[in-house]
Formats: structure tokens, sequence, C-alpha cells
């Protein structure tokens, strides 16, 4: 009689064990990585030293003078929010405009030149328009941003709902699924990708505009702190200002838009 082989309770513990290797070691490299990088720059600021190239320790010390006067944190939320007030607004738009379009032909070929132009126009001369037509105004430049993104988000939008699989549709005809419930059920999880990258461009896009947006025309925000200390010749304050905008950015990737894209794409993996 065969006896029924045990795992010991060593190798109940050495998967754990490995998991967590596992996947501490993108954390880890990522970290290496940036460690490289601020010894390069280290080395290439002490061997050439120049005013226009500071090394790292100057930049820290102009991002803690800036912190602790508070001027800092103050333009950076001012800008964060003109980011999302202009990344809601172009989703929104751009997406309900890409969905009729992909889904009514005709009304596609009729506004396919209007995307193009849009699509072509450059950013600056949108803003700069933007700034003439309706003033300096915090709603001017909400609105430049905004418009320099919606075209690429109804491209995008609009091939997503032309790659949507008809037999879902019949499906929720069939059990006479209503409006609101063949949206959330039937149209939103086939979109979900398009959407993931149209929001993906849409932010790092949108919050380079915004900073060109805030040069030219605005009294605040991290745009406007540039251009102050590029006035200056303070090339420090100018890299603690990116810097930080960057690394907020990156946090935002990290901790709100790969959550809700795993959580949005929860369903493919229990289909599978």
């Amino acid at each position: 009689m065969s006896v029924p082989l045990r795992s010991s309770p060593t190798t109940h513990q050495a998967a754990p064990d490995h998991a967590l290797r596992r996947n501490a070691a993108p954390v880890l490299i990522t970290i290496a990585s940036f460690a490289t990088l601020i010894l390069l720059w280290h080395l290439t600021a002490t061997i050439w030293p120049s005013r226009s190239f500071p090394p790292p320790l100057a930049v820290l010390e102009a991002f803690l003078r800036e912190m602790t006067s508070g001027e800092l944190p103050h333009h950076l939320g001012i800008t964060l929010w003109r980011v999302a007030a202009a990344f809601v607004l172009a989703m929104v738009i751009g997406s309900a405009l890409g969905i009729y379009l992909g889904s009514h032909r005709q009304a596609d070929r009729f506004l396919q030149p209007w995307v193009i132009l849009f699509l072509n126009i450059p950013a600056l001369v949108i803003i700069v328009l933007a700034y003439i037509w309706f003033g300096l105004s915090e709603a001017a430049a909400i609105g430049a941003v905004a418009v320099n993104k919606i075209p690429n988000v109804i491209v995008t939008l609009r091939e997503g709902t032309r790659a949507l699989d008809p037999r879902y549709s019949d499906m929720a005809r069939v059990y006479r699924f209503g409006p609101w419930k063949r949206f959330r059920n039937v149209l939103l999880p086939q979109l979900q990708p398009y959407l993931t990258a149209a929001s993906r461009s849409g932010i790092s896009l949108i919050w380079k505009i915004v900073l060109v947006v805030e040069l030219l025309g605005r009294s605040n925000g991290v745009g406007f702190q540039i251009n102050l200390y590029f006035q200056l010749f303070d090339v420090a304050a100018i890299l603690a200002y990116t810097l930080a905008f960057v690394g907020v950015m990156l946090l935002i990737e990290l901790i709100v838009v790969q959550p809700l894209e795993h959580a949005s794409t929860r369903w493919r993996q229990r289909a599978a």
C-alpha cells in the first residue's frame, strides 16, 4: 500500500519566501537604477562644475527651501488641480464623442476632417488663441489643455468601439438589457483597454501642456515658478520643481492608475 506524500513545513515556508523575493526584485532594480542615475549626475557635476548643471545636493537644498517656505506645496497643488480638471474634461468629452463616432459611420465621415484638424494643430497655438479669445482666465487655461487631448481620446475610443464584439450586443438585446446595464456590462468591459490607453497617454500629455499654459498666462503653478526661476537663472530651483512634480505623477501612476487597471481587468483573469 502506497503512503501519500506529505509536504514538509520547510516547503510551505520556502514558497512565500520565493514569492516575496520575486515581488521585491523589480523594486530593488528600480531603486538601483535611480541610485545609479543620481551617482552619475553627482560625478558629472563634480568633474565639470557649472552653475547651469548643479549637483544633486544643491537641488535637494532648493527643494527643502521651497518646501519649508510653503511655495512648492502651494504651486504643486494648483498645478495638480489643473491637470485633474483638464483630464476629466478631456476623457468625458473625448470618450463620448469617440463612442458615438465609432457607432455611427455617417457622423464619423462628416467629423473626420475636424478630428484630423485638431490632431495636427500645435498645442502652443491652441493655448495662445484661448488666451486671446477668452482672456487669461482659469477656464481658458483648463479648456486649452483639454482641447489638446480630446482628439486623441476620440480616435482611441472610436477604434475601440469599432472593435466591439457584436455577439455581446446581441446577447444584451435578447435579455433586454437597459441602457445603463448594457453600458456597464457589455460596452465598458470591452472598451476598458482603450480607456486605459487613453488615460495613460492623457496624463502624460496633459501635465506637460499644463506647464506650458502656466508659463504663458498664469500667475501660479509649477510652470509659473519654472519661468520665474528661469529668469533668475536658478537651475537648482527649476530642477527641484520639475523633479517634485514628476515624482508626484509617478506616485499617481503607481498608487492610482495601476491599481485601477488591475481591478478593471480582474474579470478577464476570471474568465480565462
